[in-house]
């Protein structure tokens, strides 16, 4: 039983509030209309992604999975490939690469980042490698231009971007989602751009890919009844683009405060967790900026800590619990425990304290009060 108002670990309601005007004006625009399917808040959105991410093409998706499905049938990958990623993320990572056919190749994480071991890449490709698959996990970027190098040495690899945490954040000036081949993102509600839905978007500067993405997510023609390729139903809701349209003008101050309230948790909590030797929190690598889609930081024994901030009604999140080489539906990969130590440490000491560009300082000084019981 909670002692205080309990917080919310994400607040959707403080947007909502400030704009509910917009959002009801926007929305009753394509009620008005009619096209709700591919209307034109559609088009007017994907020409604000791409200039905003620095390509030429974002195509929105019914989903961040579907927009890393997409990336993959864009590229031919299928049975008998594979595709280099993390097994400490969500399972749609891997579980895209295991629907189009391929099978997912692990490669540890570094513990500071929780991103892809950079160093571990060219061990993992093979003959079969079609792809590397890389996570910005948590709201930051990896060093692609290492990863894009590695690739390019290796007969021009793709890299993809599983990009759905970080759609806001930089590394050395160049947004997440145009640093790859494809860009991928997610717009779930509780992203850093979320809409009120599911949805997502791919993001590329090679024309080729692009038009062919673009027909894989219509049923895998771009005109009626001619369908070159065996596509899907990946097709984003006009209703939702007109939701990101109206909430896209705070986007930019949402990321700057995102940035703050990151910065100043870590601040309050660097004497107690890293110069306290109690945990650590997050690291971020020169050149990056942070988004802090979660605020995620790790120490031993988290559980004590989660109870006590449970019993004073601030919520947490463990991202993730269990790695996916861990899990039931990848035993096919013939992984077993101990072959990732660094992403199975992670994944039994990392958790995530409310987070969000609403959250003031007040209610932050009641968390770690809490969190450190002074």
């Amino acid at each position: 039983m909670a002692t205080q108002t309990s917080i919310p670990f994400i607040d959707l309601q403080s947007p909502w509030r400030e704009l509910e005007p917009q959002i009801r004006q926007a929305m009753d625009r394509v009620l008005g209309h009619g096209q709700f399917i591919m209307g034109p808040e559609v088009a007017e959105l994907e020409a604000l992604l791409a200039d905003y991410a620095g390509v030429s093409r974002a195509l929105t998706t019914a989903s961040g999975t579907v927009s890393l499905e997409l990336a993959l049938r864009a590229l031919d990958i299928g049975p008998g490939d594979e595709v280099i990623t993390v097994p400490f993320t969500w399972i749609s990572t891997a579980e895209t690469i295991a629907q189009v056919g391929a099978r997912p190749v692990f490669v540890d994480i570094d513990p500071g980042t929780y991103n892809i071991d950079i160093a571990l890449i060219e061990a993992a490709i093979t003959p079969r490698t079609k792809a590397i698959m890389p996570v910005s996990l948590f709201g930051q970027m990896p060093d692609y231009d290492r990863i894009n190098a590695i690739a390019a040495a290796h007969g021009g690899l793709p890299v993809i971007e599983d990009g759905a945490q970080s759609f806001g954040a930089t590394r050395h000036g160049r947004r997440s989602g145009g640093v790859t081949t494809i860009g991928s993102t997610s717009f779930f509600p509780a992203k850093p751009l979320g809409c009120y839905g599911d949805g997502g978007a791919v993001f590329t500067s090679d024309p080729e890919l692009g038009m062919k993405m673009e027909a894989l997510r219509n049923h895998g023609g771009l005109q009626r009844h001619d369908h070159p390729y065996i596509g899907l139903n990946g097709r984003f809701d006009t209703l939702q683009a007109a939701i990101l349209l109206a909430k896209w003008p705070r986007f930019a101050w949402e990321v700057q405060r995102r940035q703050a309230v990151g910065a100043r948790y870590s601040e309050l909590l660097r004497g107690y967790l890293d110069e306290g030797g109690r945990g650590r929190t997050p690291h971020i690598e020169p050149g990056n900026t942070h988004l802090y889609a979660q605020y995620t930081i790790r120490m031993a024994g988290r559980e004590r800590v989660q109870e006590r901030l449970k019993a004073q009604g601030i919520p947490t999140a463990v991202y993730y619990p269990k790695c996916l080489h861990e899990q039931p539906a990848f035993r096919f990969c013939g992984y077993h425990r101990g072959d990732f130590p660094q992403a199975e440490q992670a994944a039994g000491e990392v958790f995530s304290l409310p987070m969000h560009p609403d959250l003031d300082e007040a209610t932050q000084d009641r968390i770690i009060k809490v969190f450190t019981g002074c």
